[in-house]
């Protein structure tokens, strides 16, 4: 079965991880994130764009109260160049991750070790908060259309993590995976993993998808090890100021 290619890939992240609002002109897409991170808050350019309507972009970032801050897809040399000319950092590099959902629902999860559940519980707040996913990111969550569950993990007999999953065009992609610290290194993340797959076949999807930064080798090595392919990549320019 064929991989989704990049772009269906930043479709799927707008779709399973929405801004609170969008505004689109004939050169950007506009997103405002109410705090939610900078996934929900870049803007993105739909065509090679000039000068001026990059200060016009400026501009309007700065009118919804949010920092100069773009996504840079594959094939955006160009506006890359354009932003790092105008004084912007690259911030946070990220690599998408795709496989089909059958190579995760080939062994079955033991019981009571990872668990689908809509609302999240309190005590899925609480490990979200000790991994700095606090109100406006869960507000996200609510905010993601259906299908969607997050998930809960016991390890040890103990709460162990916590993931939040949904599906956009046939495609599943998890969100916020948060192991706590103690209960890390013991193949937790792997069993989170192959329940959303199990999950997302219940719904109708084909594949399973993640996002994770270059910097997090946990979560690269997670998804390296369950065979997922690294299908695309994105990065993150940032006015300084």
């Amino acid at each position: 079965m064929p991989l989704p290619d990049a772009e269906t890939l930043y479709r799927v992240t707008d779709g399973t991880w929405p801004a609170a609002h969008y505004s689109e002109t004939d050169a950007f897409t506009f997103r405002e994130g109410q705090g939610g991170g900078q996934r929900v808050s870049a803007t993105t350019a739909k065509r090679p764009v000039t000068v001026d309507e990059l200060a016009e972009a400026e501009a309007t970032m700065r009118s919804m109260g949010q920092p100069c801050l773009f996504m840079i897809r594959a094939g955006q040399d160009a506006l890359d160049a354009q932003l790092a000319a105008r004084g912007y950092d690259v911030v946070d590099p990220v690599n998408l991750y795709a496989t089909p959902l059958e190579s995760l629902t080939g062994e079955p999860v033991p019981p009571v070790t990872a668990i689908p559940v809509w609302e999240p519980l309190a005590i899925m707040h609480d490990i979200w908060a000790k991994g700095g996913i606090g109100p406006a990111r869960i507000a996200v969550m609510h905010r993601a259309a259906d299908p969607k569950t997050s998930i809960i993990a016991r390890w040890n007999d103990h709460p162990g993590g916590v993931a939040f999953v949904a599906i956009h065009e046939r495609i599943a992609m998890v969100h916020a995976l948060e192991l706590l610290a103690h209960q890390r290194g013991q193949g937790l993340g792997k069993w989170v993993m192959r329940r959303a797959a199990f999950w997302a076949a219940r719904h109708g999807a084909t594949h399973i998808s993640a996002a994770c930064t270059q910097a997090n080798a946990a979560a690269n090595a997670l998804y390296a090890s369950l065979g997922m392919t690294l299908v695309g990549q994105y990065h993150y320019r940032k006015r300084k100021g």
